[in-house]
């Protein structure tokens, strides 16, 4: 769920908490992995029924939780805001082609477009400004590159994404029209009407918050659940294994660890004061999971090639969380600052 601030809680506190979402994500495979038939399109409990209602819903919270003064502050800095979105939306999407070019051949053709989906997800937000903060870089920022970012991925994400699915990544074909218009229904409609119910109950929603985000977490298990199972059910590990896990960790890392070290060499060149970099680095490599599974479930519903599509960003959250943690750990303890720990949300 994006938010305008970090949650700072006491090292020893978040030290040895368990990440009831990541628990909640495994079962979720493995749940679907052993009985498909209970969560798949159609099964017993009838999912995907409430998919839509569930995409609806997280789409309408987000535009809830953006601040739309946060995009206003600070616009004068626009070297900083045109590298993140550039690496978000641009530099990734060339990593993922170089990679593809001298890799492809090796991965299976659902993998390829997954991990394409996950070059063009925006950048999170609320992980994103936790670790700018743990840094003790410029939070506010964060705050708006982040934000930008998502409000970008409303449209950019689906449009780039249908556009390599039209192309023929696994031969199939995503008519752009259509997408479009399922983005405006889906996506755009109940951002834009959270954003205007923000301006009339946004202090109540604050208050609530904590809520909002088991809500926000609930439905994308649910949305993994329903996804796993329906790929579970059309053969996902007869097909490829268990091998398909480690292929997808190392394209994680061979995605995470050069765009973390690209984006703070790219920094330096460009003169950024260390409280830049810091932005640059975090919210320029950042992917989301909050909004990446609810937008692969509606662009790739009824298809096949969603539960390998949502696949790459699960790996790629999880190991973005670690990582940077202890990056920004490094960062802060620079001229011998103290730093504090902290707990993003986990389904950002």
């Amino acid at each position: 769920m994006p938010s305008s601030f970090p949650s700072l809680r006491p090292r020893r506190a978040a030290a040895g908490k368990v990440d009831v979402f990541l628990v909640g994500m495994i079962a979720a495979v493995g749940v679907a992995s052993l009985a498909p038939q209970i969560g798949r399109s159609g099964g017993w409990l009838h999912l995907d029924q409430a998919s839509d209602i569930g995409i609806f819903l997280i789409f309408f919270l987000h535009g809830m939780g953006l601040s739309t003064e946060s995009l206003l502050s600070g616009a004068s800095r626009w070297r900083l805001h045109l590298l993140v979105q550039l690496c978000t939306y641009a530099f990734f999407p060339l990593w993922w082609w170089a990679l593809d070019a001298a890799f492809g051949q090796w991965v299976p053709p659902d993998l390829r477009l997954g991990f394409f989906y996950l070059a063009v997800l925006p950048s999170t937000v609320s992980s994103s400004v936790a670790m700018t903060a743990l840094a003790r870089g410029d939070v506010a920022a964060a705050v708006l590159n982040a934000s930008l970012s998502t409000l970008l991925g409303v449209v950019l994400t689906p449009l780039l994404a249908s556009l390599m699915f039209h192309t023929g990544v696994d031969g199939g074909a995503m008519p752009l029209g259509e997408t479009m218009l399922k983005v405006a229904r889906m996506l755009l409609l109940p951002f834009v009407l959270g954003q205007v119910a923000r301006r009339f109950v946004g202090e109540w929603f604050k208050r609530i918050k904590p809520v909002t985000q088991w809500v926000d977490r609930g439905v994308i298990l649910m949305l993994v659940w329903c996804s796993f199972s329906d790929a579970v059910a059309d053969g996902l590990w007869a097909r490829h294994g268990l091998g398909l896990l480690a292929l997808v960790l190392a394209g994680a890392a061979l995605f995470l660890f050069p765009m973390l070290a690209f984006t703070r060499w790219l920094a330096r060149r460009l003169g950024f004061a260390v409280e830049d970099e810091i932005v640059a680095v975090f919210c320029g490599s950042k992917k989301t999971l909050a909004s990446g599974v609810p937008m692969a479930r509606l662009l790739f519903a009824g298809n096949p090639v969603l539960g390998t599509v949502v696949l790459p960003i699960m790996f790629y959250h999880q190991l973005q969380l670690f990582v940077c943690a202890v990056l920004a750990r490094r960062y802060a303890a620079r001229a011998g600052l103290q730093t504090a720990g902290v707990a993003p949300s986990a389904a950002s």
